[in-house]
């Protein structure tokens, strides 16, 4: 592998730099190269080049916004071996300690730029005879994403849809019961699901959703902290609701009440919040199920049933 990297990234050095670093999904180890230091994530799954080049993609689009910190991605490199490797600058990193705030900050400019883009376009367009320097501001008016990204090694299906309750209906919770349906066959959850996706338009009663960009996964083992200020990682991006990014952060722990106050600062919860980050948490422990079987099983079905009382 290291020789292949040599020849893919131009470089005579490549010299293991720190200890490797490892997931539940793929391992990781930061190298020194003739221009610096570099991050490798490693995965022989075979869907591994459809994993890495969704998170590439994901972080090309989050480092477009200007908004928050993320690794620079440089290339994708299938393995003869089979597998695949991700380069991507390297950061010192630690633990989020400091930058909290700024993180809950940060990750909500995230979520409003596409909004904020479309408002510089429709003043744009209300200006008469526009000036060479005007900006060519675009925006995104549906929900999906350009291309296939992994939450996991999963797949998710990113197709465009005008209508985001359509979208997380079909191409998040139903794709995910239909994967568990096939390798469970669990009545409880069918039942339940048959319900419950009638029940899902009521939660959105009450609110206006515009496309956001989001992270994917942000749980707290993909967030940290430079000197410089906070940093996200292991994207799995799409175009969403923006209380969808709370569903998985709220789960596991790892961000502080300041985390939150900023984010919510700049993005106010709107009414039936509450239900609809249970529903959005449903997604991840369904997600955890298809991944890490059963022991999921009791939180998925417990989530279902509170939705429908």
């Amino acid at each position: 592998m290291e020789d292949r990297l040599k020849k893919e990234l131009g470089t005579a050095t490549l010299k293991l730099a720190g200890n490797s670093e490892g997931g539940c999904i793929s391992q990781g180890q930061s190298y020194h190269t003739d221009t610096g230091k570099v991050f490798v994530k490693i995965n022989h799954k075979s869907q591994a080049k459809s994993m890495f080049d969704g998170e590439m993609a994901s972080l090309d689009a989050i480092i477009k916004t200007g908004t928050i910190k993320v690794p620079k991605p440089v290339k994708v490199i299938e393995l003869d071996s089979g597998g695949c490797v991700f380069v991507m600058e390297h950061l010192d990193m630690r633990g989020l300690n400091k930058y909290s705030k700024q993180l809950g900050e940060r990750l909500a400019d995230l979520h409003l730029h596409n909004k904020r883009q479309l408002e510089k376009v429709g003043k744009e367009q209300q200006t008469v005879g526009k000036g060479a320097g005007q900006s060519e501001a675009t925006y995104v008016d549906k929900y999906g994403f350009y291309t296939v990204t992994c939450c996991g090694y999963i797949p998710q299906e990113n197709e465009w849809q005008d209508d985001w309750v359509t979208f997380y209906t079909r191409q998040r919770l139903e794709c995910q019961l239909n994967m568990l349906e096939k390798s469970n066959g669990d009545r409880e959850a069918r039942e339940l699901w048959a319900a419950l996706q009638l029940k899902i338009p009521q939660f959105f009663r009450d609110v206006q959703v515009f496309p956001a960009l989001l992270h994917g996964d942000l749980w707290g083992g993909n967030v940290a902290e430079t000197s410089e200020g906070p940093v996200i990682f292991d994207p799995s991006s799409f175009y969403g609701h923006s209380e969808h990014e709370l569903g998985i952060a709220g789960m596991f722990g790892g961000f502080t009440s300041s985390f939150y106050s900023a984010y919510h600062e700049k993005i106010p919860k709107a009414p039936g919040f509450a239900q609809r980050n249970q529903l959005y948490q449903l997604f991840n422990y369904l997600n955890h199920w298809n991944h890490f079987g059963g022991g999921y099983r009791g939180s998925s079905i417990s989530v279902m049933k509170d939705l429908l009382k």
